[in-house]
């Protein structure tokens, strides 16, 4: 059986990727996968060699062709989203051009257009790819500059992720997850084995973590919190691990704060291969987790 643990966090900079990037470094034969695709960092740390690209499409895309417009303005008329803009090539005379940043896909300019001058093509979105790195196999992505659809690629990334360990013969994927709670995060989610939440020791820390516990109860999934420079306010480490208590979930055990990581980061290392002093911390977050084959 393939199980999947799913790294995530209620907000953005706690070290979930450092921690995820150490767990994978920890484990026997991982698959990794990078659904951070808004802001993907994992490859700073594992240096993947890209043996596969693919493009990702999601969503359409109007487009006037300029040589067929007849200039008479409906499709700016009928535009809510201010996507439709005007260029005037002779006095009395224009043609029309869709701002593609500000194209939501919605087609009505393309279904009333008198002229049948605009056409409505796939929305390239980004790129993902399949590459090779010290530790294993990775599938990860990147979500082109103000692209949308960012769930859908997640989604695309952990299916090919599931593929590829079945094909490989690997029976752990380990997912870096996006912060926050919305559609990115809850496509990481969706059919997981196992979660970490990886927590800061801060009012913040402690607010978002309830919300993405929520949001794993939801879905029913088994879930561990780990707090990450748990001693720079070990009263507020305390009351996060009570509220995870509270919520169903379980501790996976405390991270310290260790300049040294930074130093690995630098490096290109995580922090258990840079031996900083938090990596036995990782080792016991991992023990705790227990997801040895």
């Amino acid at each position: 059986m393939i199980r999947e643990l799913v790294i995530i966090s209620g907000k953005g900079g706690t070290g979930k990727t450092s921690i995820a990037a150490s767990l994978a470094v920890l484990a026997k034969r991982p698959l990794v996968a990078d659904c951070d695709v808004d802001a993907a960092d994992l490859h700073l740390l594992l240096a993947p060699q890209v043996r596969e690209s693919h493009t990702f499409k999601s969503g359409r895309l109007a487009v006037v062709r300029g040589e067929d417009c007849t200039g008479c303005g409906k499709c700016m008329d009928l535009c809510r989203y201010g996507a439709v803009g005007r260029v005037v090539t002779a006095p009395g005379d224009a043609v029309y051009f869709v701002d593609p940043n500000g194209c939501e896909g919605c087609g009505v300019c393309v279904r009333f257009c008198p002229a049948g001058a605009i056409d409505f093509p796939e929305r390239v979105c980004g790129r993902w790819m399949i590459s090779d790195t010290r530790v294993g196999p990775m599938v990860h992505a990147r979500l082109g500059i103000a692209a949308e659809n960012s769930g859908k690629l997640v989604s695309l990334v952990r299916r090919e992720a599931a593929r590829l360990a079945v094909e490989e013969d690997r029976n752990l994927v380990i997912v870096d997850g996006p912060p926050g709670v919305g559609c990115p995060v809850i496509a990481s989610l969706t059919g997981a084995h196992r979660a970490l939440l990886v927590a800061e020791p801060t009012v913040s820390g402690e607010h978002d973590l309830k919300r993405a516990l929520e949001l794993t109860a939801h879905f029913g999934i088994r879930s561990h919190v780990a707090v990450n420079k748990w001693d720079l306010n070990p009263d507020m480490t305390r009351r996060i691990e009570a509220a995870a208590l509270e919520a169903g979930a379980v501790p996976a055990g405390r991270i310290r704060y260790d300049d040294g990581v930074t130093r690995a980061q630098i490096a290109g290392l995580t922090p258990v291969e840079a031996e900083t002093q938090c990596a036995a911390d990782i080792v016991e977050v991992w023990n705790t987790l227990d997801l040895k084959p």
